[in-house]
């Protein structure tokens, strides 16, 4: 019993020791992308509710929608945008969530007021400070290469 312990020990002890040289720390880029020790930083996160808005024809609705996405295009190339997508169905009117590549509140509302259906009241947010992975940005140009149409 005592050998296949130590052997079980052993075994772990090499796959750990592989796993540490595999996760080599890149400091220049931990740098550039802001993290602290932890490899994570602040960011804020804004959840999209339905809006007060309902007066808008079927047509205006359309066109503020057509620029919320181009706005969030904008925003993504910009590195200010980091991740965005609508949520499913749910009872809390919640229509989808950013996270923005500030830790601070008051510039993600000026990010924000840029936005057509934000600024028309289509959509209303709410935001929220959130601590993430700060390699959470270094996804986004693999996203092009797995897109294949438009929104």
């Amino acid at each position: 019993m005592k050998k296949i312990l130590f052997s079980l020990l052993l075994i772990a002890s090499a796959f750990y020791s592989q796993a540490q040289e595999k996760a080599k720390y890149d400091e220049a880029l931990a740098k550039k992308l802001g993290a602290d020790n932890y490899g994570m930083k602040m960011y804020v996160l804004v959840i999209l509710k339905t809006g007060s808005n309902t007066t808008t024809t079927k047509a205006q609705t359309d066109s503020l929608f057509k620029g919320h996405m181009s706005n969030m295009e904008v925003l993504s190339k910009a590195n200010r945008l980091i991740v965005a997508g609508p949520m499913g169905k749910n009872d809390k009117q919640y229509r989808g969530i950013f996270i923005l590549n500030t830790k601070s509140i008051d510039e993600a509302k000026t990010w924000l007021a840029t936005d057509p259906a934000v600024n028309a009241k289509l959509l209303d947010a709410e935001l929220y400070n959130w601590y993430g992975s700060a390699a959470l940005a270094e996804y986004l140009p693999y996203h092009d290469k797995v897109q294949k149409s438009s929104f």
